[in-house]
């Protein structure tokens, strides 16, 4: 395997571990490795200390070994509400055993760790239940302080408070969304004892995989371990594709339900199963016996029903309206290919009004959350492969035909993907020539370039970045910004500079079948033509919208064992514009217009408003207080909506909304839940709309003005050309 897959950015704040790596086979108890994990944590040592692979190879040495263990501990309590100081005191021998550990793969320090800590949570669990047979006192001025990142490993008394704590707040904002005291006990009871449940479900695979990634991480922040079943996962991110029925699943209580449809699949071209209906038994093939999965991980339900194309797997289920003991039904569908549209490239045309003498402006949009590619389909040269090139370039086309005037490429929390990608889409807006670099761990710098002379759009170009643009968004941004190619707009970007590869682990003991997993691995660094690394400085804008994130919060400078910025030499290549003498007088338009521009307003006060909270770093457990402020936001929310409804702006579909029910994702109706997922994709998005226009300025002002346009765009032909 010898493609390169930057990683996706993942930022995900966990409570207890998301256990998504287990095999379906429940009767492995997470209580010793297997001889599996033993020989695939040799091989994963082997990996990451030799430097024919790894990019930046760690030793395995005393220092390490405590990196690793304290990395493991916070994988599995990262708010360190389970361990008590106790606990980790007794844990330093095991700490000092961790690089053996791994090297031998005999493996029993972590599972040693992990029965402590689901002895923890069980004790844990039982004491905030305790806790709700008495309702809080809500009338006295005490906080919760959530963020627990740096703070010490508590005392068993500290904890008590701590859970105290977090349980009153789990009341307060149940009773501010209305719930009686009784309908409140009953769903915190519910939630804890799922909690627990989950912490009881984790296997052998599950603590084995937590343990590997601890070493993964203190190599650098973007080497991860996958198992079989995560590594399938990884593939079909990748891909947007999978074979299967065609439905998204979410599990609620014991049961798995059907959390949406996917359109085009098994399930909707049959229109049997529904929104909301139970799946309660699965079976293979047509005859097969059904297995009853009540009760199982959703992780086991989906291996169930995941299988070959054009194979048959037997559903039985109940349906929604039945409710939960109604009678149960039996489908059985032909498995197929799915191909995962939610992720894939979209476009839109936007209509920008022409200031007083100037014309009207229609900009076309194209969003891309991903930078996909089936390599598997590549490689065997399929003819309709999903690529992320493919797709914008069918999206241009449409545009071409259309004669819009600019497009603007929205690469917002677009965290990256394939580097094949990030340089044939460069090769869509470029007639030819040099992309990126890459320098491997000899020092080695490879010159990735578009070799195709084709243009897929000559025509007027920004990019819309944010913090978390990462990996590939970095790379194509940063490129189109050192050809002059278009005008890059928005934050600051998340500042990865790091190419990983993905190494299947079954390949040195010639498995026959997947037994040992994948290491997506760090291999080299990227640096862009101009010479420069993203590395923690990621792409600066040419014209910046005020941050949403705070750099100290999220970004790659916030790893502690991230690689430094540095730069190479600059290669060769063409310069199409330069819009340094525009962008003062875009500054200018900019923020004259959006001090009329309630929306962008709005989101300016909405950021202010974020930061400040988030800073705080606690939440008020006075319900006056708290009462107070939930008033404030849903007041202000309706007065937005009034708003928007007197001067004819867009309304926002999630207005009526509540601004916090108190429920988790789980605990909410899954129906509602998802059709409120789907409403929030038609928010208006002042940003967006304030891209396009600044895209419409520029377009105006060099059509406008012969001698500013020579500044901007000397070049008279090829892309770039803005202006006749």
């Amino acid at each position: 395997m010898n493609y390169r897959v930057p990683a996706f950015l993942l930022a995900l704040a966990l409570t207890v571990p998301a256990a998504l790596s287990a095999r379906a086979d429940t009767s492995v108890p997470a209580s010793a490795p297997t001889l599996d994990q033993t020989t695939t944590s040799r091989l994963v040592y082997g990996l990451l200390s030799d430097s024919r692979y790894a990019y930046r190879p760690r030793p395995l040495d005393a220092a390490t070994s405590q990196d690793v263990f304290k990395r493991y501990l916070e994988s599995l309590d990262s708010g360190k509400q389970f361990f008590t100081k106790e606990d980790v005191d007794r844990f330093a021998p095991l700490a000092a055993q961790t690089g053996d550990a791994i090297r031998t793969g005999q493996l029993d320090p972590a599972f040693q760790v992990f029965a402590v800590y689901r002895e923890r949570v069980g004790e844990r669990v039982a004491y905030a239940r305790r806790l709700l047979r008495q309702e809080p006192d809500f009338t006295i001025d005490e906080r919760f302080n959530y963020d627990r990142k740096d703070v010490p490993w508590a005392t068993s008394t500290e904890l008590d408070d701590l859970w105290r704590k977090s349980v009153k707040n789990d009341w307060l904002r149940l009773k501010l969304a209305g719930k009686p005291a009784s309908d409140i006990r009953k769903t915190l009871d519910k939630r804890y004892e799922t909690m627990g449940k989950t912490i009881s479900e984790l296997k052998n695979e599950d603590v084995f995989s937590f343990y590997m990634n601890a070493y993964t991480s203190a190599v650098d922040p973007h080497t991860d371990y996958f198992t079989p079943r995560t590594a399938e996962n990884f593939n079909q991110a990748m891909s947007l594709s999978l074979e299967g029925i065609g439905a998204q699943l979410q599990r609620q209580d014991d049961v798995v339900v059907i959390r949406e449809v996917v359109p085009g699949g098994p399930v909707a071209m049959d229109g049997t199963l529904k929104a909301g209906d139970r799946i309660v038994g699965v079976g293979q093939g047509r005859s097969g016996p059904v297995e009853d999965v009540i009760g199982w991980r959703i992780d086991d339900v989906v291996s169930k029903i995941r299988g070959a194309k054009d194979t048959q797997v037997r559903l039985e289920y109940i349906p929604a309206a039945d409710g939960v003991d109604g009678k149960h039904r039996m489908l059985t569908l032909t498995r197929q290919k799915i191909r995962l549209s939610e992720q894939a490239a979209k476009g839109e045309t936007m209509t920008i009004p022409g200031a007083p003498g100037e014309a009207e402006r229609r900009v076309g949009i194209v969003k891309l959350p991903t930078f996909y590619q089936d390599f598997e389909g590549r490689r065997r040269n399929a003819t309709d492969y999903a690529s992320a090139t493919r797709d914008v370039a069918k999206l241009l086309a449409g545009f071409k035909a259309d004669k819009v005037d600019g497009v603007v490429l929205d690469l917002r929390n677009n965290g990256g993907g394939s580097l094949d990608e990030a340089i044939e889409l460069t090769g869509l807006f470029i007639e030819q020539g040099p992309v990126v670099q890459v320098r491997e761990s000899g020092g080695r710098v490879t010159v990735n370039s578009d070799r195709n002379p084709a243009v897929a759009w000559d025509g007027p170009l920004a990019v819309l970045i944010n913090r978390g643009s990462a990996s590939a968004s970095e790379i194509f941004a940063g490129a189109i910004q050192d050809y002059g190619r278009g005008l890059v707009i928005g934050e600051a970007t998340f500042g990865k500079g790091t190419v990983q590869n993905v190494v299947p682990l079954d390949r040195w003991p010639a498995s026959e079948k997947e037994r040992f997993g994948q290491v997506k691995l760090t291999i080299a660094q990227f640096f862009r033509v101009s010479g420069s690394s993203t590395q923690h400085k990621g792409v600066v804008p040419d014209l910046a919208f005020p941050a949403s994130v705070d750099a100290s919060e999220f970004g790659e400078s916030t790893y502690d064992n991230a690689l430094p910025w540095t730069r190479i030499a600059e290669v060769p290549h063409t310069r199409y514009g330069n819009f340094a003498p525009i962008l003062p007088r875009l500054e200018s338009r900019h923020a004259q217009r959006i001090q009329s521009d309630r929306e962008f307003k709005w989101w300016e006060e909405d950021v202010q408003q974020f930061r400040t909270e988030a800073a705080k770093k606690y939440v008020s457990l006075n319900e006056a207080e708290r009462r107070t402020e939930r008033d404030k936001q849903e007041a202000q929310r309706k007065q937005r909506q009034q708003i928007r409804k007197d001067l004819g702006l867009p309304l926002d579909p999630l207005a009526e909304d509540s601004s916090d029910d108190g429920l988790t994702g789980n605990e909410r109706d899954i129906v509602k839940d998802a059709a409120r997922e789907k409403a929030a994709e038609k928010r208006p998005d002042p940003l967006l709309k304030e891209s396009a226009s600044i895209l419409a300025d520029a377009l105006n002002l060099l059509e406008k003005d012969g001698p500013l346009s020579a500044q901007v765009l000397p070049q008279s032909t090829g892309p770039g050309r803005w202006a006749d």
